[in-house]
């Protein structure tokens, strides 16, 4: 027969850790399953320096493991292994894993949301080492210094502006001739004397591979195909974030980007009714703020509610 656990926590980056560390420390010996991308978005950053109780920084990598730590002293168990389905309709919730089928109580889902890229393998060999998806998170190293922005929605827009309170000029690059940007965010953008727009923009290569470190972008301008290079010290992707929520589209409700709605924080609803045992915490359910801090005090919360309810359930 498939074991019952008392809770089992999806992800393992900044939210499900710290929900671990709770449950685990009440004696609920959480599972949590790893998932795609073990650790969450802070596995593959560098130095953090608004994570509280660190003065001097600390790595993201490192951040993640000593929270891993932490959970495992407690007692919780972690496996290596992501969701494949989820029946919310039956009692205990039933999951079919890479690993085999669980069933649990309650469930906290902290599957997080992965940033939208480029694709490039340059792009990619410099994540961390200029290349970014966070301007709230690395804009501080870039002081004084030319950047980068892809992207010509809000998103893009609001790291753009963000990115001025460092940077000394920074360059918008669309793909498209018309932004999607709202009229006035896009108005903010133009009116600011450190702010460039370029459209009908790609970027074919992220150059600095040898120095480990951004040096410039290899530009193509896709109505005549003229290339050219940004000489720029960051590159920001501002193109989006995709919640890692799909699996539970018809059980629990989600907003019309896929993030899960949730009532109070992270109660989870379906059809605007609360979903009694499964709670949502981190980015997957955020949004706006999208911090490790704030991730880890969503999982927090997740945590106290999914002890309460099980000890109401005679758990």
């Amino acid at each position: 027969m498939t074991e019952t656990r008392d809770t089992v926590i999806l992800g393992s980056g900044c939210a499900g850790l710290t929900a671990a560390i709770y449950t685990a420390r009440a004696g609920l010996k959480p599972l949590v399953l790893e998932g795609h991308e073990p650790g969450g978005q802070l596995s593959i950053t560098t130095l953090v320096e608004n994570f509280p109780g660190w003065p001097e920084g600390i790595q993201g990598p490192e951040l993640i493991e000593n929270m891993k730590k932490q959970a495992t002293r407690f007692g919780a168990e972690f496996q290596l292994a992501h969701l494949n389905s989820v029946d919310l309709n039956a009692h205990p919730f039933r999951l079919k894993t890479s690993a085999g089928e669980i069933n649990t109580r309650s469930l906290i889902v902290a599957s997080g949301a992965s940033a939208r890229w480029l694709g490039l393998p340059s792009e990619q060999a410099l994540i961390g080492h200029g290349v970014s998806s966070c301007a709230t998170c690395d804009g501080f190293f870039f002081r004084g210094q030319e950047i980068a922005v892809v992207g010509g929605g809000d998103s893009a827009m609001e790291e753009a502006l963000f990115l001025t309170r460092f940077a000394s000029k920074v360059t918008v690059l669309h793909r498209r001739e018309s932004f999607r940007a709202s009229k006035i965010m896009l108005e903010r953008a133009m009116a600011h004397p450190n702010v460039v727009l370029r459209t009908n923009t790609v970027v074919d290569e992220v150059l600095g591979i040898d120095e480990n470190e951004v040096k410039g972008l290899s530009l193509r301008d896709v109505t005549n195909g003229e290339a050219s290079v940004l000489p720029v010290s960051g590159l920001f992707l501002g193109i989006g974030h995709e919640p890692n929520a799909k699996m539970f589209a018809g059980q629990i409700d989600l907003d019309e980007d896929g993030y899960i709605h949730t009532q109070n924080n992270v109660f989870t609803t379906h059809n605007g009714v609360v979903v009694p045992g499964v709670y949502a915490c981190g980015d997957v359910q955020d949004r706006r703020y999208r911090q490790a801090i704030t991730a880890a005090g969503s999982g927090c919360m997740a945590a106290l509610e999914t002890e309460k309810f099980l000890e109401e359930h005679g758990h």
